[in-house]
């Protein structure tokens, strides 16, 4: 990206946000602020109505705040604008109308905000979901030595919220990709997608905590003394959604046998860049753990032509 926006422009587009400041990121504040921008300008574009701050109605005689980034509430959810394709908007509309147990999902962001990157999961796998002969060829293409074949393709999924079966957390993937590896067993590729969030700081909570060690001891996944680090960092929620997935593997149940966690993010996500190259380099066996760019999975050419013309236009500036 080229071009510093000022804050003369960002506010004629109402997209001066002071949440957009990363302390000490210039190039994050910088990134978030332009991809914040972009999104006004395609809602512009397309013809949609500006939303507010906050998404939802207000109680009468309140006035909310424009925000160019965001549609209208009742008017994203009546039109499915937030999403690019019939598939995308199908799923969107399945996962909504199906509840997992305990699970809080922010269906206000999800329909209204442009830069959900909920929404953008869907943007980008709603297709697989209605045509898995096409997820299978699209996930293969990604990873090539990811096994067997996918029977199903999940959102906002958990397979345990708060089961120390699990992890015993609130973790969510945002896509989880399901695979029949054909005997008998089952395996996964768990996804986060990041867009316009930033890496922040987190706490693990400490009545947990000895289960998140032991599930990363019993992985061998970790390099000595990485545990460590990982608790006092930056890389706290990252880990944690990995290890959800190797808690799959240890399962008493012996249900599922292969898993892989994979952090997407566009490319000028340094934040994410930076935290995945970091995080890997705190593994012995890094095979359970992947970073992609949007970029790299729109290269191969796997989802349809006008899918990725719709989301490189819709995500990617420049």
């Amino acid at each position: 990206m080229c071009g510093t926006l000022s804050q003369e422009e960002l506010e004629a587009a109402h997209c001066w946000e002071p949440e957009d400041r990363a302390p000490r990121r210039p190039e994050m504040t910088e990134l978030r602020r332009r991809l914040r921008y972009h999104q006004a300008r395609w809602r512009e574009a397309h013809g949609y109505p500006i939303g507010s701050q906050p998404i939802g109605p207000l109680p009468a005689g309140k006035v909310a705040r424009p925000v160019g980034s965001r549609l209208p509430l009742d008017y994203a959810r009546d039109t499915g604008a937030n999403f690019l394709t019939a598939g995308a908007l199908d799923a969107a509309t399945a996962r909504t109308r199906t509840k997992e147990p305990r699970q809080t999902f922010d269906a206000q962001r999800l329909w209204a905000d442009l830069l959900s990157s909920g929404a953008l999961c869907f943007n980008l796998f709603g297709d697989l979901a209605a045509d898995l002969g096409l997820a299978d060829r699209a996930l293969h293409a990604w990873w090539r030595d990811v096994p067997g074949r996918v029977e199903e393709v999940r959102f906002a999924h958990s397979p345990g919220r708060l089961d120390l079966a699990y992890i015993g957390s609130l973790v969510v993937w945002d896509a989880a990709f399901m695979l029949d590896l054909g005997d008998g067993t089952k395996g996964i590729v768990a996804v986060d997608t990041k867009y316009h969030e930033r890496i922040k700081r987190e706490i693990p909570k400490p009545a947990r905590l000895a289960r998140y060690v032991a599930v990363s001891e019993r992985s061998g996944a970790f390099a000595p003394g990485a545990v460590d680090v990982i608790t006092d960092s930056d890389l706290v929620v990252m880990w944690l959604e990995h290890l959800l997935t190797l808690s799959m593997l240890q399962h008493p149940s012996g249900t599922w046998t292969w898993g892989r966690y994979v952090v997407v993010h566009p490319a000028d996500n340094v934040d994410f860049a930076e935290a995945s190259a970091r995080y890997r380099a705190l593994l012995v066996d890094p095979s359970t753990f992947a970073s992609v760019t949007i970029e790299e999975l729109l290269d191969p050419g796997v989802l349809p032509a006008a899918t990725t013309a719709a989301l490189r236009d819709r995500y990617l500036p420049g």
